[in-house]
């Protein structure tokens, strides 16, 4: 797979996910949901820091949210360089195409996600009180590094009471699958799952002479 090719992906991934992320941005309310089906549903969710919501103050109490997000969302933004220099690298030594593929799976979700968080707060009013606008002339709800990703994909397959059986979790209401993502969520899972699950064709063992 050459450099090129992935390009092209790259660019359909971060057009498909900006472009619903800005409908949902300036189309819905923050929390609002719409159920396409019993077991899918468009819910319109900010993250505000790492997977499943989780922010560096969380585990580093005397740094404030404010450093805390401009912190990962510059370690976001290194990450990416890193990402884009080993795309290039294994393209231009025509490695595995699996393993291009995955790299630029990866590369496209987690820049479509470095778009929200650096831009994001700029380019959008707030979404808590009312449907954002885009540009608004008050300004943005946040400065630049300060912007929250968007999520809005949403698939409750199964909720109910678990059985009293189970240890620390019997009785206790459960939903499966209850984490909200986007489109460049599922570009960074399927990229990653590829490198797990085709690890031996990605990173072939060199041959012995």
């Amino acid at each position: 797979m050459s450099l090129k090719k992935s390009i092209v992906l790259i660019s359909i991934i971060l057009l498909i996910d900006q472009i619903s992320k800005v409908y949902i941005k300036t189309h819905f309310q923050l929390q609002q949901s719409l159920e396409v089906f019993s077991w899918f549903q468009i819910y319109f969710i900010e993250n505000d820091g790492m997977a499943w919501g989780t922010k560096i103050s969380d585990f580093i109490p005397f740094i404030s949210d404010s450093a805390a997000k401009v912190a990962l969302t510059l370690f976001r933004v290194v990450a990416i360089c890193g990402i884009g220099y080993w795309l290039y690298d294994v393209t231009k030594k025509c490695r595995p195409k699996v393993l291009i593929l995955a790299i630029a799976l990866i590369f496209a979700g987690a820049l479509g996600n470095i778009i929200d968080s650096v831009f994001y707060g700029v380019l959008f009013s707030e979404s808590a009180i009312d449907v954002a606008s885009f540009l608004p002339e008050e300004g943005g709800y946040a400065g630049l590094l300060h912007g929250k990703v968007v999520d809005m994909l949403y698939f409750p397959l199964w909720k109910g009471y678990l059985p009293e059986w189970i240890p620390g979790f019997g009785g206790k209401y459960f939903t499966f699958f209850e984490p909200v993502f986007n489109v460049a969520d599922v570009a960074i899972s399927t990229g990653f799952i590829m490198l797990i699950v085709f690890n031996k064709k990605a990173f072939p063992k060199k041959e012995l002479s």
